[in-house]
């Protein structure tokens, strides 16, 4: 929805500015990368059977099967337009809504263009400053464009293609090479990790619906009022700059990041679980990638070592400012909680066990059951 020609966020000039500011990648000659994109296809497809066979997760019966998604190896400028291209779908409710609430606003159409060019700038930037980040990406509510297409429905006949697994050639590349490990070890060891994800989404049908769900539930109960917004903003700001006590008694909001204080009790606990859940999707998927690697990746050890470094330490202290800035830290945290929560799982039930996760939404870990997996099992396994 556009009022004037504009929308809240110029997503083409997202698109533009974050194209314009990336770095550029890894020197390679046109037969490495020809090298390297072919051997990403092949490692992608072998890691399919490795994941399954390792998991047990197979779609049920009359399921539609995710794993022939396409596999699309990308460069930065790629992934950009891609997770453009991704934002743009899953915000559009709460920037129609925004946009309905400005309708009658004196001077809308040129606050959405003045407004949308602003977001779209801050929106380029995050994502020129990712983009050199991320080394794969399964696109769970990607739409297909004609560049970047997408898997086939899952749900009924007509409903939007979705699904997509990105491998990003060059941030391979380069992480490899900082390293120094095997690339044809490092490039499989990746792979895992990412096909991990499309497994989960293939397998657990329901499971895109029910994030999806969350995420809209959460968007939904986001402010549009500008007034009340801002003053939620200066409440936050006083909470975390004066304290009541020498250690801040009494104050619960004292410890906490200024989004979660703005947030709505709702919202709080949406994200609550949204949390839980993404920590057992990443952290299934690291475990997997590390218990399929011994039998297919001579030197998975070495890798996860470097690897797990260099999460932990970044590259230096702007990038480890920026990580804290942008809540990354936070999506490590995730990485260890969700290994820790899957590890422990399968050795008191074994992976059968473990995959009772799967079941429902009300079989998915809480926050406090990550933190404490006998907590789940007793709750799942005493049914």
């Amino acid at each position: 929805m556009t009022i004037g020609g504009a929308e809240m966020v110029d997503w083409n000039l997202a698109v533009a500015t974050a194209t314009r500011l990336v770095r550029p990648g890894p020197e390679v000659d046109r037969e490495q990368a020809r090298e390297v994109v072919g051997e990403l296809r092949r490692h992608a497809e072998a890691s399919e059977r490795h994941v399954r066979e390792f998991t047990s997760m197979t779609p049920p019966d009359g399921t539609p099967d995710l794993g022939g998604t396409p596999v699309l190896i990308v460069d930065r400028p790629g992934w950009i337009k891609a997770n453009v291209a991704g934002f743009r779908e899953v915000l559009r409710p709460l920037l129609d809504k925004m946009q309905a609430r400005r309708a009658n606003v004196p001077g809308s159409a040129v606050i959405s263009a003045v407004g949308g060019k602003v977001t779209g700038v801050e929106v380029g930037m995050l994502l020129s400053f990712l983009s050199s980040r991320v080394l794969g990406q399964y696109e769970t509510f990607a739409p297909a464009t004609h560049d970047l297409p997408a898997g086939p429905a899952t749900l009924e006949p007509g409903t939007a293609q979705q699904g997509r697994l990105l491998l990003v050639a060059p941030n391979i590349v380069h992480v490899e090479r900082e390293l120094d490990v095997a690339p044809h070890d490092f490039r499989l060891w990746v792979c895992l990790h990412e096909e991990t994800h499309r497994t989960q989404f293939s397998a657990v049908p329901w499971l895109r619906d029910h994030i999806e769900g969350e995420i809209q539930s959460f968007l939904a109960e986001t402010e549009v009022d500008p007034a009340t917004l801002l003053e939620r903003v200066r409440e936050a700001l006083q909470s975390l700059g004066g304290r009541d006590g020498a250690e801040g008694e009494d104050r619960p909001e004292v410890g906490r990041s200024m989004l979660e204080i703005v947030q709505t009790p709702t919202q709080r606990e949406i994200l609550s679980r949204l949390t839980a859940v993404m920590s057992l999707l990443e952290g299934h998927a690291d475990y997997v990638m590390d218990g399929v690697g011994p039998e297919v990746v001579p030197t998975v050890a070495e890798i996860r070592e470097k690897f797990q470094r260099r999460r932990q330490h970044g590259a230096g202290r702007i990038d480890l400012a920026l990580r804290k800035l942008l809540g990354l830290d936070a999506k490590l945290r995730q990485y260890k909680d969700g290994e820790r929560f899957v590890n422990a799982v399968v050795r008191q039930v074994g992976m059968t066990g473990f995959n009772r996760v799967w079941t429902s939404p009300n079989t998915l870990p809480t926050r406090q059951e990550i933190a404490d997996p006998e907590k789940w099992v007793a709750r799942v396994h005493s049914k």
